[in-house]
């Protein structure tokens, strides 16, 4: 279950800002731990965690590493929440259902 890892992933404050930040374009780490209360190496730390949970890519720039979201990460997490959706909307029928009977 691929959204475990992304919930773990995205749980901890830092990464997810940092994920937020890439959000808005791709960025070096340079330019991450400009926006972040955390060392350049602690970030860099917290991408290879969101890179492995297949959150963010990364893409060698000279002898620097651009880091992107993939977008598609996050697909298996939102199918988890769906999930959730579709069994509130079946309660919700059934009480409708339930209120009409009276």
């Amino acid at each position: 279950m691929a959204y475990e890892e992304v919930i773990s992933a995205l749980a901890d404050p830092t990464r997810r800002r940092i994920f937020e930040v890439l959000r808005e374009q791709p960025r070096t780490v340079a330019e991450l731990a400009a926006s972040q209360p955390v060392s350049r190496p602690a970030v860099s730390q917290h991408l290879k965690v969101l890179q492995s949970a297949r959150l963010v890519s990364v893409e060698p720039l000279g002898n620097r590493r651009l880091y992107s979201i993939k977008r598609e990460g996050l697909d298996e997490l939102r199918q988890y929440l769906e999930s959730f959706w579709a069994d509130v909307l079946i309660a919700y029928s059934a009480e409708i259902a339930r209120i009409e009977k009276k």
